[in-house]
């Protein structure tokens, strides 16, 4: 948004009355109302106070310019899609294509990411069911990042940027949610967590 204009009205506005001359480093003597100012003697008039220009949008952005700014949004999409289709068709179901996680391995415990891989696969297979069972909160992110890298296009397409600003309260929230869902699925009850 452009910055205010500056005014040059005096600031006290209930002392300024219509047709009244504004004259920098000149002072009112109070009681003293009658006497003309030198600036009225020399018939000079004080300008209306500046009224603030809306923003109105022009013309729309050229075309290039709208495909540069999409350049890093499309980047990350095409990164992403390329994990994706990699973890498609490199079945992580089938023993030594990935790495074993290291919580899983040496104590027995699944980490919140337990499961990610083969969620990914089933979910690029359009086994949704599959997907959540194998973990539910990595589904939940893919579907946070499709929502967000939407958001991110579309702004930056427009010329705006992206702004996320998490309140501290949103990243205990957040912290509490994965916690309690590593905790769960590690629990007797919360074997339909498992992967």
């Amino acid at each position: 948004m452009n910055p205010e204009p500056r005014s040059t009205a005096p600031t006290d506005r209930a002392a300024f009355t219509p047709g009244q001359v504004d004259v920098p480093g000149h002072v009112d003597v109070p009681g003293h109302a009658g006497a003309p100012s030198h600036a009225a003697a020399a018939g000079r008039q004080t300008p209306a106070p500046a009224t603030p220009i809306p923003d109105v949008p022009g013309p729309g952005p050229s075309s290039g310019a709208a495909i540069q700014r999409l350049l890093v949004p499309g980047g990350v999409l095409v990164s992403v899609a390329a994990a994706f289709a990699y973890v498609g068709v490199v079945d992580p179901n089938e023993p030594g294509h990935y790495p074993v996680c290291p919580l899983l391995r040496f104590t027995g415990i699944y980490c919140p990411g337990c499961g990610g891989l083969r969620s990914a696969h089933a979910f690029v297979h359009g086994d949704f069911a599959a997907a959540v069972q194998d973990n539910a909160l990595a589904v939940a992110g893919y579907v946070l990042f499709a929502v967000l890298w939407v958001v991110w296009a579309v702004r930056a397409a427009r010329g705006r940027p992206l702004r996320i600003d998490p309140r501290p309260a949103h990243l205990w929230a957040l912290g509490v949610l994965v916690l309690a869902f590593t905790v769960v699925r590690n629990l007797p009850f919360g074997g339909w967590l498992h992967p």
